[in-house]
């Protein structure tokens, strides 16, 4: 994102390549504001990429060349005075604004980001998430975009050190550095890109942010460095920008969240970037052919160079604007972005360029990297201050804690609380005891271990099918089942719809195939079980199914296709003689709960919710009474008088927007007993 007129080698300063960011950061801005034609604009990112590469190259193998060595020192010094106080400056920003507008569990999460931000690891801590810019219904981080920051600092890191071992090596042997550093290069390359190429077909989420499959990207930018100015005609360099001009904005046009990046695809736009790149010296000369001289123009030159500067403070300003304001239409997304220029501007010229040109910190090197540490540390206090201002919660002892069982003689939940049981830090990890033992399947998993609960000696196994809700259901199925000397069986596998019917991963945006693939082994494994006699069945409500594209098919042609696959599943195993009953969904709330009521425990009325409407809501347990197997709704007990609750009887009822704390969930055992027995003697609806 960063650029530094130091770093042009010994070619002259490229105000085309300074033009060619204002096109990156342009089309990264497009796309983060939501225009949807322009969906492909995070490509963007890749175009930087190439950019960082040629530049910090073209700059170290200068230095070679005249001096056979590399300072290190004055290397980083360089990178520290133009990188660190801008990006510090954005991370303490963040975190006053997040200490004012989020909640105090939010601001916990948010405060972790800006900590690995300011460690530049953050592409790590993100990766670790699968987190994605197009997950729907999640509140992305403020500091998301600083992933790309991460990468190329860690290419910081490892490229200079690597090129001067090079560079050692070729004065030992007396040989051609140049075709040295160009060896290192291409092996670099080509195995970025072979990873690459294998990571993001397998785990995009992963790749994305992974700095391993972005190599390949700053190594291209680093070859063109390798080969030197190209003496090209000037026609033909004007036809070479053209094309590489072509192939970014096709990027942007054709790509899309379902694009695998930075895999093979991302060969377009980067070959683009480094199309330009070459074309922007004709016959070694200043003499610019068209695309370079429009780069070069005085204003789009000055979107490039405030582009670093644009990048940082653009991101922040969407989140915290869809936060006070709700979702931004595109025109309301491109303000937020326009609006943006203010802080970019001012930082630009009182921060950036301010310390940019001061010499004295690359001249005395200790200067520059002491500027470094400070912002460093500065940025670390800001992300650190907020776990500080947290406030404390108590947690209600287990035996107070009546949860479901409090509705039996008390209708009307508690509207404020001292304490309750999860506390809304622990919520997010109060999950089924199955779920650390590996049993809900992770997203490349297609086969379910060996998970038997309840009584495992029971003569008669119970199955729990389906995907995290239906998991949801175990601590109070485990009870049941252990009273009754059940086996309890579970089979469940993340954002897998249980229905026999192709659906999208919300995450990455395409077919889950491996849904496919463990449901068919799951359905054939509870056929042949010799012990096997009922199965209680669930899963997430919202699933979508995959048209003949892979996209998710929405409206009334999606849900008809959910439920078909509901009835295709429920009536296979009604045939092989399994009792089978449905466990609703449970209603989504519209935020994060546990999130909600940390900055509201004086007013549990504000976090509650109203039951959602619509055929999409109930597809299951529709399909579960056109089949005639049993169907159970857990609805009541979670929206009494038909609202959600946020807390009953002490408990915090989700530990997100959807799921169910493994606490509440095991106060249900008693209420759903009955009720399952009845679906499983009868294979009929059972009363409310």
């Amino acid at each position: 994102m960063e650029q530094d007129r130091d770093a042009s080698g010994g070619h002259g300063f490229r105000t085309d390549v300074e033009g060619l960011r204002a096109v990156a950061i342009v089309a990264v801005l497009l796309c983060h504001a939501g225009v949807p034609w322009l969906a492909g604009g995070f490509i963007g990112v890749d175009v930087f990429f190439v950019i960082s590469g040629f530049l910090i190259t073209e700059l170290l193998l200068t230095e070679l060349r005249r001096r056979g060595t590399i300072s290190l020192p004055r290397f980083y010094a360089n990178r520290a005075k133009r990188i660190l106080p801008l990006a510090a400056l954005l991370l303490s920003s963040v975190s006053v604004v997040s200490l004012l507008l989020l909640s105090p569990l939010r601001r916990l999460e948010v405060s972790g980001d800006v900590v690995s931000s300011a460690l530049y690891v953050v592409n790590w801590h993100f990766a670790a998430q699968s987190v994605n810019y197009f997950a729907q219904g999640v509140e992305p981080s403020p500091v998301l975009h600083l992933w790309s920051l991460s990468v190329e600092e860690q290419f910081y890191l490892v490229w200079p050190t690597m090129l001067l071992i090079v560079g050692w090596l070729c004065r030992r042997a007396g040989g051609s550095l140049r075709l040295a550093v160009g060896l290192t290069v291409a092996v670099v390359f080509a195995g970025s890109l072979a990873l690459a190429s294998v990571q993001s077909a397998s785990e995009p989420a992963f790749a994305y942010f992974s700095t391993l499959d972005r190599g390949w990207e700053l190594a291209l930018g680093g070859g063109l460095a390798v080969l030197g100015p190209l003496r090209l005609p000037r026609a033909l360099a004007a036809a070479v920008g053209w094309a590489g001009l072509a192939a970014i904005v096709y990027a942007v046009l054709a790509f899309g969240a379902r694009v695998p990046f930075p895999g093979p695809a991302a060969l377009v736009p980067t070959l683009g970037a480094a199309a330009l790149i070459v074309a922007g010296t004709s016959a070694g000369a200043e003499v610019r052919a068209a695309p370079a001289a429009a780069l070069s123009l005085p204003p789009v030159r000055y979107v490039g160079r405030i582009s670093y500067s644009w990048y940082l403070w653009h991101w922040p300003a969407l989140v915290f604007a869809a936060l006070l304001l709700g979702r931004l239409s595109p025109l309301g997304g491109l303000a937020v972005v326009l609006a943006a220029l203010l802080p970019t501007v001012v930082s630009h010229h009182l921060v950036e360029d301010p310390v940019r040109f001061r010499r004295s910190l690359v001249r005395v090197p200790i200067r520059g990297l002491a500027l470094g540490s400070g912002c460093m540390a500065t940025a670390l206090a800001a992300g650190l201050l907020l776990v500080q201002l947290q406030p404390s919660w108590r947690t209600l002892p287990a035996a107070e804690a009546k949860g479901a069982t409090l509705l039996r003689y008390e209708p009307r939940p508690e509207q404020r609380a001292s304490a309750i049981s999860p506390s809304p830090t622990e919520a997010p990890q109060d999950l089924p005891g199955p779920v650390a033992a590996g049993c809900l399947v992770g997203i490349r998993g297609t086969e379910s271990g060996r998970c038997a609960y309840g009584d495992p000696s029971g003569s008669r196994t119970l199955v729990l099918f389906g995907d995290s809700h239906a998991m949801q259901q175990f601590p109070a199925l485990d009870l049941i089942a252990e009273r009754n000397g059940w086996r309890l069986l579970v089979l469940t596998k993340r954002e897998c719809s249980p229905a026999e019917v192709a659906i999208v991963n919300s995450a990455e945006r395409r077919e889950y195939s491996q849904c496919d693939l463990w449901r068919r082994n799951a359905l054939r494994r509870i056929e042949a079980g010799p012990h096997a006699w009922a199965v209680a069945i669930s899963g997430d409500s919202a699933e979508r199914a995959a048209g003949p594209n892979g996209a998710g098919l929405s409206g009334p042609a999606g849900i008809a296709a959910v439920e078909s696959g509901w009835m295709a599943t429920l009536t296979r195993l009604r045939r092989a003689g399994l009792r089978t009953v449905v466990i609703g969904d449970t209603p989504k709330a519209t935020t994060d709960v546990p999130s909600c009521v940390s900055e509201n425990m004086g007013d549990l009325e504000a976090c509650g919710f109203g039951l959602p409407r619509g055929r999409a809501r109930s597809v299951e347990l529709r399909a579960a009474r056109r089949v005639g197997a049993g169907a159970i709704s857990i609805t009541p007990e979670i929206c009494p008088g038909g609202r959600c609750r946020a807390v009953i009887g002490g408990v915090l009822v989700y530990r997100d927007n959807a799921h169910l704390t493994a606490t509440y969930a095991r106060t249900l055992n008693r209420w759903l007993e009955p009720r399952l027995k009845e679906a499983i003697e009868n294979g009929e609806k059972t009363p409310g």
